[in-house]
């Protein structure tokens, strides 16, 4: 299976894609999609959109996973993130891929082993799951959490451990 998976922002979209067997996935691309604040919010999501749509049809993935939606103090960053999600659920739909969601703490939960891991902690650990030779940048490990959690999933021996979600 090849998933793709995002952690969608409107700024800073981490994405990542990986393949394979969930014990030991490869690890096809990863990096983050960075919107300059001086675009327009409507622009950055349509760039968004269209970054994603070339992924998905240079890598054809089988399925995409994005983190579910977090709570934040802010009405103005929850939505923003709404629409930064709203654009990747797009470029997914376009191209007939089911979508998948999980939520922060399980994703957290499934690659270091504690819910509450703080972002140093999940790059930490996906860099050594994985075996990269360098630490991937925060929003990219996210992504590559969350591949790492969809792939998990999908593996009926650990299917059980988290709350996989169609979106």
């Amino acid at each position: 299976m090849r998933v793709l998976a995002i952690d969608p922002a409107v700024r800073n979209t981490g994405y990542a894609i990986l393949e394979g067997d969930p014990r030991k996935p490869s690890v096809l691309g990863y990096d983050v999609i960075s919107i300059p604040a001086k675009i327009p919010q409507s622009a950055a999501l349509s760039a968004i959109r269209t970054h994603l749509v070339h992924l998905i049809e240079k890598h054809q993935p089988d399925e995409v996973a994005v983190e579910g939606i977090i709570f934040v103090q802010s009405h103005r960053t929850a939505i923003s993130m709404g629409a930064a999600r709203a654009a990747a659920l797009i470029a997914a739909a376009d191209h007939g891929l089911q979508v998948y969601e999980y939520a922060p703490r399980k994703i957290k939960m499934a690659v270091v082993g504690k819910g509450t891991a703080d972002k140093a902690q999940v790059a930490f650990m996906v860099r050594a799951l994985l075996g990269l030779a360098e630490t991937p940048p925060p929003d990219a490990a996210d992504a590559l959490a969350i591949a790492l959690a969809h792939l998990q999933a999908s593996d009926p021996l650990r299917a059980k451990l988290l709350d996989r979600r169609l979106v």
